[in-house]
């Protein structure tokens, strides 16, 4: 945990590491998935910069309100990576499929598009760590927003 809580930080880094999986992610596609347009490549590009951005805002949460529990940074970033990627895949099955297919050269119980949902959990976890590492988290983090006087 950092001296110096930032949200702006937290976000910044969120997406700093979204643009990297992003990025390994838009130039790996045409090697694995030759069919993917540039439309996806794109798309994935995006996608993982704005989970990046809401892994990050999320830090402020590390109270349930609802259900009464702690919501800490390893439960809660993979929480969201998972759900946007259920989101995702949910949206644009196909494509996924095809990805998921091209990628493992065949078809079978692993070549299904649901495991990007598994996948989003993990890059989740890997934003959730390093976002909280190096700009802390919680309720502390929306402070450095008020002003002063």
């Amino acid at each position: 945990m950092t001296a110096h809580p930032s949200l702006v930080r937290r976000i910044a880094l969120g997406k700093l590491v979204g643009l990297a999986v992003g990025l390994t992610a838009f130039f790996v596609l045409p090697q694995v998935a030759p069919e993917a347009g540039a439309m996806t490549r794109w798309g994935v590009l995006l996608w993982y910069v704005t989970l990046g951005g809401v892994v990050g805002m999320a830090g402020v949460m590390t109270w349930h309100p609802v259900l009464r529990l702690p919501l800490p940074w390893w439960f809660r970033a993979p929480m969201i990576g998972a759900w946007m990627n259920f989101v995702l895949t949910f949206f644009a099955y196909d494509k996924m499929k095809m990805v998921v297919v091209a990628f493992l050269q065949g078809d079978g119980p692993l070549a299904s598009p649901w495991w990007f949902v598994l996948e989003g959990a993990i890059v989740g976890l890997l934003i959730g760590a390093v976002a909280t590492r190096f700009a802390g988290e919680g309720p502390a983090l929306v402070s450095e927003l008020e002003p002063k006087p």
